[in-house]
């Protein structure tokens, strides 16, 4: 595993492949809570990661507590990350949960530093920052915290409910800096959605969640991606998500295609093989070869198929594929004024 980037330099040559750093790597945690994973806990050089130069994200940086997710979403477009460790970006991905124990900590030390200049942080954005793991190891209420005393606003971007611990914190936080939630919900079958995101929340219960931070008093969106060809795009399945959203109280839809890195192409090729066999030819003709994104004229159909459907329940909405231009954040006087434009997507 090339832990290296991920932790503070000491080789043990005498150590275990890959665990040769025991300095970074506090500990490798396994316990029956959570059945058949391993929990990496280290200690990262670095907390902020800078956004590539002409990225078309509307933040410069991001921050993830951890690598790996155990929502096992079998579409996430994070899965290729994990190869970096030399892990695979299937069952590895799903079970070898990187922790980065002292994030809050080192978050502070940079945000002190001289040169830093207030930039929107977004969080969500390649693994999810309330995963399960995060009801045992608690990053998020010190992340949260040192943003706002940074005056440093931020983004969230989760599928899980264990953000409804920290709304208190999340209001108190509003009052000092502009934060952005969204909750992604894309499955409103509930059989789909516990075989293509078994290690997820329900749906329902992510929409309660909507509902709690619409009472609180924020502005949230729903990322309703990726939308499955075939599988989530009729009019009938979006009507009815579009529908159960609407009841939440959010506030607008982020919507898009289902979109295959090549990272993550094949663990989804092999799910869909066992569940849906009769799809495979179709999804080879809309994602030849190396091919990420539906083909253009797809997206171009969903879109007039989705955007009607979206406004017609009250809904502001916003597609995947438009680039947002740069914001000026400004300080709330409350949580409800506290949510600027919903960042562009990127967990899928």
């Amino acid at each position: 595993m090339r832990w290296q980037g991920q932790t503070i330099d000491d080789a043990d040559d005498a150590a275990l492949p890959g665990l040769e750093n025991r300095t970074g790597i506090v500990r490798s945690v396994t316990t029956p809570e959570f059945a058949g994973m391993t929990f990496h806990e280290v200690l990262a050089r670095s907390a902020l990661n800078k956004v590539p130069g002409g990225s078309r994200m509307p933040f410069s940086w991001t921050i993830n507590p951890y690598r790996g997710c155990s929502h096992a979403c079998v579409y996430c477009f994070a899965r290729g990350t994990h190869e970096y460790l030399d892990l695979d970006g299937g069952g590895d991905f799903d079970s070898q949960i990187v922790v980065k124990t002292n994030v809050a900590e080192v978050l502070a030390k940079e945000l002190r530093r001289g040169s830093w200049q207030h930039e929107s942080v977004a969080l969500g954005t390649n693994t999810d920052p309330y995963q399960r793991a995060e009801g045992r190891y608690k990053l998020m209420p010190g992340i949260i915290r040192t943003l706002a005393e940074s005056g440093t606003p931020f983004s969230i971007l989760t599928k899980g409910t264990l953000i409804r611990r920290d709304i208190p914190l999340l209001v108190e936080a509003a009052k000092s800096v502009p934060i952005d939630i969204q909750m992604s919900i894309a499955m409103y079958d509930d059989a789909l959605q516990r075989s293509i995101e078994p290690g997820t929340p329900s749906t329902q219960a992510r929409l309660d969640t909507v509902r709690a931070l619409a009472d609180a008093g924020f502005r949230v969106g729903v990322f309703l991606m990726p939308i499955l060809p075939h599988l989530t795009d009729s009019v009938a399945a979006v009507d009815h998500a579009l529908q159960r959203i609407g009841e939440t109280g959010a506030d607008h839809v982020i919507y898009g295609a289902l979109h295959l890195r090549a990272g993550v192409k094949s663990w989804f090729m092999q799910w869909l093989q066992r569940e849906h066999p009769e799809l495979i030819s179709s999804y080879r003709g809309l994602y030849p070869g190396a091919a990420a994104d539906a083909p253009k004229p797809y997206r171009q159909w969903l879109a007039k198929r989705v955007r009607p459907l979206i406004r017609a329940h009250g809904l502001d909405a916003r597609h995947s594929d438009e680039a947002y231009p740069a914001r000026r954040l400004t300080r709330p006087a409350s949580a409800r004024a506290a949510v600027a434009a919903p960042p562009v997507p990127t967990l899928f």
